[in-house]
């Protein structure tokens, strides 16, 4: 088959988006002539080719490309022709399109391109939303291990200047793997002929460019860094995350969390960045769920209709009831979120906050009910209300729900958390809405439950 059918045949399989066969065909072809190929065709294309190369492969296709077609290769790789052909392409299939590229050519894609652009990359270079390679800068400086201390600060003072930071600098092979990384004070005091290698550092920490930011998150608080180098599976630096990338992280996670606790899906951009319809359809979920959850209490109430006609006095403290529960479960699950964010709590501490919530319910289910028992007695004696002549059962109910109600939000509201983050979703999605619906429902159960214990006989 001539050169020009083999390229026709390419360009067939590649509009076809028959991904399999053009695999098949590339893998029996020499490096060289994929390259020679790849000059040959529109850059868009040219771009999804080389994406379709194995790791290796693709890595000796790319050392072949004339210096010119390289960076005209890498500049097309963030272009929003591909981009595009990648969201028309089904998941499976382009799933495999994003296994990572060689870190030679990652390197050079970062360094070549402009901020607005390198964003553009991240995402192109298959990295997940929520990952490390989204945050990434190749903005570093690297030394060769044998170096010496003097050598090292030379190349420094050369190749320094406009750099994400120069507090660390990382030593890598000459196939661009990680060996350790120098603080630039420890490098400064050294023996200016000791070898870089020599020079007594804290351990290497290093993150995955797939590893999720929260990950990046507790590497930096744990062990105080200002950066940390980003590597791919093999060890090879593609990139580092600074102390400011992490902040951007860390108020972006704060932000979702304060977000989804009140009872929403968090946002995709700023407040006024997000479109209406994006604003109503995020609220409009939850919205919904939640009111089908509060149509439950309708229920709830219609099953004991009968009660409540024969003592309609229980109504009136119904607001008063599922109220206090809410708030209490609202209470416990702000606080054991926000301890489990900051990892104050684990799982494995559930029953030790039960005890803790046990304790603190009954303690403050028993404060709202002596309130209760009060207020309902001295409003009798006021003559403010009538109750009538079981006025005193009326209040001992009240009070004994409120006990009741209060330690079930309490519990359920420290409970919920635990449940989701031992599911593998974030405790987050447990927001305050969502445990004053359920304490709610079970609210008003246990209200007309005791009910029907204390005045039986009486007012039922």
């Amino acid at each position: 088959m001539t050169e020009t059918a083999t390229l026709a045949g390419w360009e067939d399989l590649l509009h076809n988006q028959r991904w399999e066969d053009l695999r098949a065909a590339l893998a029996a072809t020499h490096f060289s002539d994929i390259a020679e190929a790849m000059a040959q065709i529109h850059p868009k294309d040219r771009a999804v080719l080389f994406r379709l190369l194995p790791r290796e492969q693709a890595a000796q296709v790319f050392a072949y490309l004339p210096s010119g077609g390289q960076k005209e290769l890498l500049h097309s790789l963030s272009s929003e022709e591909v981009k595009s052909v990648l969201d028309d392409m089904r998941p499976d299939d382009r799933t495999r399109f994003f296994e990572e590229m060689p870190a030679v050519v990652t390197r050079q894609l970062l360094e070549v391109l402009s901020p607005v652009e390198l964003k553009n990359a991240r995402q192109l270079l298959g990295y997940p939303e929520r990952s490390v390679g989204r945050f990434m800068t190749p903005n570093y400086v690297a030394i060769r291990p044998q170096m010496s201390a003097s050598q090292a600060l030379e190349h420094i003072r050369k190749v320094g200047r406009g750099m994400e930071t120069l507090n660390v600098i990382y030593i890598l092979d000459e196939n661009g793997k990680l060996l350790e990384d120098v603080r630039l004070g420890s490098l400064v005091l050294a023996d200016p002929q000791m070898a870089v290698t020599a020079i007594a550092d804290p351990p290497l920490l290093s993150l995955l460019a797939t590893d999720d930011r929260t990950r990046a998150l507790e590497m930096f608080e744990k062990y105080d860094r200002v950066a940390l180098p980003v590597n791919d599976a093999q060890g090879n630096m593609l990139g580092i995350v600074t102390a400011d990338d992490i902040l951007d992280i860390a108020e972006s996670e704060a932000t979702e969390d304060m977000q989804k606790l009140g009872g929403s899906e968090a946002l995709d951009a700023p407040y006024m960045q997000e479109s209406l319809w994006s604003m109503i359809r995020k609220r409009g979920g939850w919205l919904s769920a939640l009111f089908l959850g509060e149509m439950l209490t309708a229920t709830a109430m219609s099953f004991f209709e009968a009660e409540i006609a024969r003592a309609v006095v229980l109504a009136l403290f119904v607001p008063l009831i599922i109220s206090s529960g809410g708030n209490s479960g609202s209470q416990a699950t702000s606080l054991i979120i926000r301890a489990l964010a900051i990892r104050e709590l684990k799982l494995r501490d559930w029953f030790r906050v039960f005890r803790r919530e046990l304790i603190s319910g009954l303690a403050l289910g028993s404060m709202l009910g002596v309130i209760g028992f009060v207020r309902i007695v001295a409003w009798q004696h006021l003559h403010l209300t009538n109750y009538g002549q079981h006025y005193i059962l009326l209040a001992c109910t009240v009070s004994a729900s409120l006990i009741g109600v209060v330690m079930f939000g309490t519990l359920a509201g420290s409970m919920l958390p635990f449940i989701l983050r031992r599911l593998g979703f974030d405790p987050a999605t447990s927001s305050a809405p969502f445990v004053a619906t359920l304490v709610d429902v079970t609210g008003l159960c246990i209200y007309f439950l005791v009910a029907l214990v204390i005045l039986r006989g009486t007012l039922l």
